[in-house]
This record gives structure tokens, C-alpha cells and sequence, in this order.
């Protein structure tokens, strides 16, 4: 096969969107469904429509529900007709989501009524497949983590320190030193398979240290919390201040992209469903906590012997998966469904919103 006819295929193949696909319901959607313990948006999405990155399109904002944009285990949700469309809405609310928000912290009980707080509303995604990944994992570029303030030495020369272990760390904390800072190692340094563009540093989380005192250029922390032990040479970031961010809305990409997984949570090759995996695609691309992707298994290269030539099979479609945090270059995404084996290399792409 000539390099021309290569290229022309491969450029079809990456121009294969699902924005094609029309909205709609499954023949046998239900009328109406209980929400129970244990759903996630995309698993009452696909009763419905089997395309989950269509619920903005689907969901009916109810007006006379109050905070319609959550729902919980209790409610009941049905196909509704709006405007002459059929959507999907809550329908009748469920004594657990009873409860009223009045600021951080504080929840009104209402008469009678078992309540449980908001955090209770169903997720997205399975939250404990992505936990550590929301709180903990870390992408900076190289040279940040390299200029950190580094641990010097344990106290009483101990190589490794665990909590409630005391050290000494020294290096550039700029202006002013804080009371309290984490504790990285350097993971893997990313490129993109293509342009050997750096993507970022997985910095690794090996705890949480508070400042004790500070002498001269020397500073002596307490490990508060370590998930294994720490070793001279690991380094110091001030801790995020960010909200982790624990409600998603499955959705389409707001404009095409397309890109390739380059690890796998665990250091394996293999992937399988709940899976976290890092793509080679971030906010600099238009890809947000929420964007559905599709996973695209490259076609086997068979033997054409009547024209005796290699020829590459079409791609096909081989899972989906939601991005749930991202960076500037690169994103974490958990696989939802994976009707093929998965591996490391497979490639992505978006359906792209009407």
C-alpha cells in the first residue's frame, strides 16, 4: 500500500466522530426509575440512551424540583415531554434528598424525615475508583519539582522517616517559609508519543510535613501523615489549595480532539474497565472534568494475497471512558466500559456536541 493511501485511511480513520450518532432513547427505556444506593449518573444515563455523554441533552432541569442538577438514592426520574421532545427529569423526590444547604458545614433537618447530608447525591463515576487520584496524585512540570526544597537528613541521621518522624529539609522556599507542606517523589516524566513534547511529572504523594522550626537556610519539619516512608532526596510543594471536585456531568467535548493513552494506573500495559489512564490531552485542548472519550482499537494489519500487500483494518470503536482531572497538557480518565482488550497506545477521540 503506498504512503498517500496510508495517510488518506489514517486521516479518515481520525475524522470518525460520534457526533453522527443521533439522540435518542432505547426502545426499551423504562417510564420511570427509583434511584438506588450505589448508582452513578452514567449507569442511569446507559438505562436510557446508549450514549451517556448525552445527558445535558437528555436532563430536564425541573424548576419545581428544588437543586434539580442533583439526584438521589430514593428519587424517582422519568421520560417526560417537553416542548415536544422527550426528556428525562426527577419526577418525585426521595426522602434522602431532603435536605437543605445552608453554608459549609451546616444542614437543616427537616420534620419526621431521615436526613443525610448533600454529599450523599449520586455520583458520576464510581468516587472510590479515582479518590487518590483526586486528593493525592500531582502533575508539575520537571523543573518544579527539581528546584524544590529537598529532605537533608532524618533526625539522628535516619534515612527513612515515617509519621510522626522528624527531618530537616533545605533549599529555595522563597520569601517566606510555610507552616505546613507535602511531601512529593518524582514518578514518571510524560511526552507526547509524537512530538516528544513533556507533558508534565507525576509527582508522587509520600505525605504531609508541618514546619517546626526554621535555621538559617536549615528547616525542620514533622511528617503529620505518610503514606510510606519517607527518603532523603524527596521534595517539598506547598500543599493545593483547591476544592476537589467530586460532582460530574457526563458530556461531550465542546470541539474535536483527539489524542492516545500513555500509561495506566499500577505501571502495566493492559487495560481494563475502572481503570484510571493518562491521556496526552488537556485544558490547552479543550478537555474538562466531565468530557467523554471514545476508545479507538487500532485494526490488526492482515495480508491481502491477491495484491500481495499488508493492508490495516479500520479501527474500531473499543470503550469509553470519562476525564475526571486535568492539567494543562495532560488528563487522568477512569474507562467506563471496555468491549475490547484495552492497552497502553490505544488511541481517543471526542464526540463533539451538536
Amino acid at each position: 500500500m503506498s504512503k498517500t493511501i496510508k495517510r488518506f485511511l489514517l486521516a479518515g480513520l481520525m475524522s470518525l466522530s460520534a457526533a453522527a450518532i443521533a439522540i435518542e432513547f432505547k426502545a426499551d427505556a423504562p417510564q420511570r426509575y427509583t434511584v438506588v444506593k450505589g448508582d452513578t449518573l452514567w449507569g442511569i444515563s446507559e438505562r436510557f440512551t446508549n450514549d451517556p455523554w448525552q445527558w445535558p441533552e437528555i436532563w430536564y432541569q425541573n424548576t419545581q424540583i428544588q437543586d434539580p442538577h442533583l439526584i438521589f438514592p430514593g428519587d424517582e426520574i422519568g421520560l417526560v415531554s417537553i416542548d415536544g421532545e422527550t426528556r428525562l427529569t426527577v419526577t418525585k423526590r426521595g426522602d434522602a434528598s431532603r435536605t437543605v444547604k445552608l453554608a459549609p458545614g451546616t444542614v437543616k433537618m427537616q420534620p419526621t424525615v431521615r436526613v443525610e447530608p448533600i454529599e450523599s447525591a449520586i455520583p458520576a463515576i464510581p468516587m472510590d475508583a479515582i479518590q487518590g487520584f483526586l486528593r493525592n496524585h500531582r502533575v508539575v512540570a520537571p523543573e518544579v519539582l527539581a528546584n524544590a526544597p529537598r529532605i537533608l537528613s532524618g533526625a539522628e541521621r535516619h534515612l527513612l522517616i515515617g509519621a510522626g518522624g522528624r527531618a530537616y529539609a533545605r533549599g529555595d522556599f522563597g520569601d517566606e517559609v510555610a507552616s505546613v507542606y507535602a511531601v512529593y517523589r518524582q514518578g514518571q516524566v510524560y511526552r507526547d508519543p509524537q512530538t516528544r513534547e513533556v507533558l508534565g511529572l507525576e509527582a508522587l504523594d509520600i505525605g504531609i510535613a508541618r514546619v517546626e522550626a526554621v535555621n538559617d537556610d536549615i528547616v525542620t519539619i514533622e511528617l503529620e501523615r505518610t503514606n510510606q516512608q519517607v527518603a532523603i532526596g524527596d521534595r517539598l510543594l506547598p500543599t493545593e489549595d483547591r476544592a476537589v471536585q467530586s460532582r460530574f456531568i457526563p458530556k461531550a467535548a465542546s470541539k474535536p480532539v483527539n489524542g492516545q493513552i500513555l500509561a495506566v494506573s499500577g505501571g502495566v500495559s493492559q487495560v481494563g474497565q475502572f481503570d484510571v489512564v493518562v491521556l496526552n490531552r488537556g485544558e490547552r485542548d479543550g478537555l474538562e472534568a466531565g468530557s467523554v472519550l471514545l476508545i479507538n482499537k487500532a485494526g490488526e494489519v492482515v495480508y491481502d494475497r491477491a495484491a500481495g500487500e499488508r493492508v490495516q483494518l479500520p479501527a474500531e470503536r473499543a470503550g469509553t471512558m470519562m476525564v475526571f482531572r486535568t492539567f494543562e497538557k495532560l488528563s487522568y480518565a477512569l474507562v467506563m466500559r471496555a468491549t475490547r482488550p484495552l492497552s497502553v497506545g490505544d488511541r481517543f477521540e471526542a464526540p463533539v456536541s451538536n
